[in-house]
């Protein structure tokens, strides 16, 4: 029997995907930081992405544990993180029990891809909280449109509808959701276990701040009904350059060059464009990007990561989908540097001379240039990321579009369907990197939203009471089963 008095023991059970990975080591951190005993539950060689960051929390007196769980027999271990939503972990199911029969938390937060990991979970009757990754905008934008939206009746693909119910006028096309809106026997059972896994939870944790989307907050908790604790913007928890630098892989970029060639830029100079983890763009894309970059005459970073038909890249990264002497020229008048493979993020948002992000709409990395302070250009791809695009444009009114109009898989192959030509890609760096009185009304109300966030987990600060509240929540749970 575990005493009232004690630390509240929380396990957090992450994907093995960076984009749901990374908030989630985040996540466990803050509880830490807060006095909870956090437990992050992963594989052998998953631990290796995070074991430097846990280490220097231990150094620095926080309660924090990795415990890596034991393979069964002849089981591979996942651990590429741009692994897709779609990745079976169900390997990870006894190993997952035997720790829990061993040591019951008060309570495990669980990634919403662990769809098979509710009911050995509730077998046990541990509480269970989901995290999901996402925000409360794209997730009220979705509600609505699967409970009040008859898509059948829209006749074109690229006919505007607007989304009932909202407290924002939001305009979508067909084009612009996942397939499985359009399609339900796409994915039926994978989706329908990831809905029952959130709808016999706990609650969700939710990586956002309140002032950052206040009245959809309210809403997924008043009219969705729905649970939420809203904890970030988590990624804020990284304060040294070196918890910033080592989040996820090792850099593919010495940390030193980079930041020298950013400190011989000026101020809001530079844009960094980078697609995320997951994303992978055919080579014929790769290249409009790279001429529409070249033509705006604007500095920028370009992390280029994986790519479709990347076996036809040769095995020492030679960059021969690019456009001939691309990298010559941006290289002699020190107008681009290329990053392949991981970069650090938070770094190069954070550093003054970039004035403007390039993202694929992405809920962690909206989230990471907005607390930056930073405008953006808004190119959706998949998964949530044109609801994201709205909440950007449309409701914070701090980006520019690119101009995407088509939802596709991370990996779409062998079919590409949303070219965005490099005259589009010119014209909106432009508009965004460019001096005009609306980029300066853009910026000025990205930073005091940047303002917001810094304020929200901070002591007295909305994010960091809710982190407390659930903490208490939990404290009180004990004491009514011990009572």
């Amino acid at each position: 029997m575990v005493s009232t008095n004690a630390p509240i023991q929380i396990f957090f059970f992450p994907f093995v995907g960076g984009g749901h990975q990374i908030p989630m080591i985040d996540t466990a951190r803050v509880f830490a930081s807060h006095g909870a005993i956090s437990t992050i539950i992963t594989t052998p060689s998953n631990s290796i992405n995070f074991q430097k960051l846990i280490t220097r929390d231990q150094q620095n007196g926080l309660n924090i544990i990795i415990h890596t769980l034991t393979l069964p027999h002849n089981s591979a271990d996942i651990i590429d993180m741009s692994s897709g939503p779609m990745t079976d972990t169900s390997n990870l199911l006894e190993p997952l029990k035997h720790l829990l029969v061993l040591q019951q938390p008060d309570c495990i937060v669980v990634d919403m891809f662990h769809r098979w990991a509710g009911e050995v979970i509730d077998e046990l009757r541990i509480k269970r909280i989901i995290f999901t990754g996402n925000g409360c905008f794209p997730r009220c934008v979705h509600e609505n449109i699967r409970n009040h939206v008859q898509l059948e009746d829209i006749s074109s693909d690229y006919e505007p509808f607007t989304v009932p119910n909202l407290p924002d006028r939001i305009e979508m096309t067909k084009s612009q959701l996942p397939i499985f809106f359009r399609d339900p026997s796409v994915f039926p059972d994978r989706l329908k276990s990831i809905k029952q896994l959130e709808e016999k939870s706990f609650g969700t944790i939710i990586n956002s701040f309140y002032d950052l989307e206040p009245a959809y907050a309210d809403y997924v908790r008043k009219e969705l009904g729905q649970k939420a604790w809203i904890v970030g913007p988590v990624s804020l928890c990284n304060r040294s350059k070196e918890d910033k630098t080592n989040r996820g892989k090792v850099s593919t970029i010495d940390e030193k060059s980079c930041l020298n060639w950013l400190n011989s830029k000026k101020a809001n100079s530079v844009l960094y464009v980078s697609f995320g983890s997951l994303a992978r763009l055919p080579h014929e894309q790769l290249k409009e990007i790279a001429y529409g970059l070249e033509a705006s005459d604007h500095s920028f970073i370009w992390v280029v990561g994986k790519t479709l038909n990347s076996s036809k890249i040769e095995e020492n990264g030679s960059a021969n989908f690019l456009p001939d002497g691309f990298e010559e020229r941006i290289k002699e008048n020190e107008k681009g540097l290329i990053i392949r493979g991981w970069a650090p993020q938070l770094l190069i948002l954070e550093h003054v001379a970039v004035g403007g992000f390039l993202t694929h709409c992405g809920w962690n990395s909206t989230l990471e240039g907005v607390s930056s302070g930073l405008p953006m250009i808004t190119w959706p791809l998949s998964a949530e990321q044109f609801s994201n695009e709205k909440l950007i444009t449309d409701v914070l009114k701090i980006g520019v579009q690119v101009g995407s109009k088509e939802w596709v898989f991370w990996n779409a192959e062998p079919e590409w369907k949303g070219t965005v030509g490099r005259e589009k890609v010119e014209l909106a760096v432009k508009k965004l990197m460019g001096k005009t009185e609306e980029t300066e009304k853009m910026r000025t109300r990205v930073k005091e939203i940047a303002g917001k966030a810094r304020r929200a987990v901070e002591e007295g600060g909305t994010s960091y009471a809710e982190v407390d509240a659930l903490i208490e929540e939990l404290k009180a749970q004990r004491v009514a089963l011990e009572a």
